[in-house]
């Protein structure tokens, strides 16, 4: 595979690894802080290319809107929402992240979105519309629920 190495890891996981890696220790330091998460879920949001930029930012108001209580940190470097026990529950992962063509919104086990033996938890987004945001509101509804 190009882009590959021995350790099956393209450029981009690895430094995603790399983030994470770094994440934790900021994390640490700061605790459960409200306010050092929001700062570098926003300074990621920043940096996104401007498709990604308005994924995430949609993502960005219906989580404050709908899920107050998710408390806002970076994911491998991506801007997610963690629940009181500090554990992700949904993440945006940008299409520039991997050089993918569409970004994801995912959610992760702690996410309410069981329905009986077979549900998404993942969502190929390549557009902020208003039918999108009602989706994407009524998600993240239900996985705090």
């Amino acid at each position: 595979m190009a882009g590959t190495e021995a350790s099956g890891l393209t450029k981009e996981e690895r430094d995603a690894v790399k983030q994470r890696a770094k994440e934790l220790r900021e994390q640490e330091k700061a605790g459960k802080n409200r306010a050092a998460g929001e700062k570098a879920v926003l300074e990621a949001i920043a940096a996104l290319e401007p498709g990604d930029r308005e994924l995430a930012e949609g993502l960005h108001r219906v989580v404050a809107e709908v899920a107050p209580d998710l408390v806002p940190k970076t994911y491998y470097g991506m801007p997610g929402y963690a629940n009181d026990a500090g554990k992700i529950v949904v993440f945006i992962q940008p299409a520039s992240k991997f050089k993918a063509r569409y970004a994801t919104i995912g959610f992760e086990d702690r996410a309410a979105l069981d329905d009986g033996d077979l549900w998404p938890i993942g969502f190929a987004i390549r557009a902020w519309t208003p039918a999108v945001e009602q989706t994407v509101t009524d998600l993240v509804r239900k996985a705090v629920g």
